[in-house]
C-alpha cells in the first residue's frame, strides 16, 4: 500500500516537472548607427573609446547612466565566439531594443 502511494507521488512530480513552464520574454538589443558606420565602445559614459561594435550586432543593456550634458549612455555586453563579455559604454540613443 505504501509502496502503491509513494510510487503515485513520483509519477504525479514527474509529470509536474516534465511540463514546461513559458520562457520569459527578454530584452533584446541591436546596434542601429544612423551613420552605419562602428559605433564607439567606451570605458566610461563619454569616456576614451576602447572598441566598436558594427550595425545589426546584438547586445544587451546592463546599465544606463547619463553625462554631465544629460545624455544617455548604455553599459552593454553581449555573445563574441561563444563567449559572453561586457563591452563598455555606448551612446544609447544608436540602440534598438525590443521583446524577444
Amino acid at each position: 500500500m505504501k509502496i502503491k502511494l509513494f510510487m503515485s507521488i513520483a509519477v504525479v512530480v514527474m509529470g509536474l516537472l516534465a511540463v514546461q513552464l513559458p520562457v520569459k520574454a527578454e530584452k533584446v538589443c541591436l546596434v542601429t548607427d544612423p551613420t552605419d558606420s562602428p559605433l564607439n565602445v567606451r570605458d566610461r559614459p563619454n569616456g576614451e573609446i576602447i572598441n566598436a561594435l558594427k550595425n545589426g550586432r546584438e547586445v544587451y543593456i546592463h546599465e544606463i547612466e547619463l553625462d554631465e550634458q544629460n545624455r544617455s549612455w548604455a553599459k552593454v555586453g553581449g555573445y563574441y565566439e561563444g563567449e559572453y563579455r561586457i563591452w563598455g559604454w555606448v551612446f544609447r540613443e544608436f540602440i534598438s531594443c525590443y521583446e524577444r
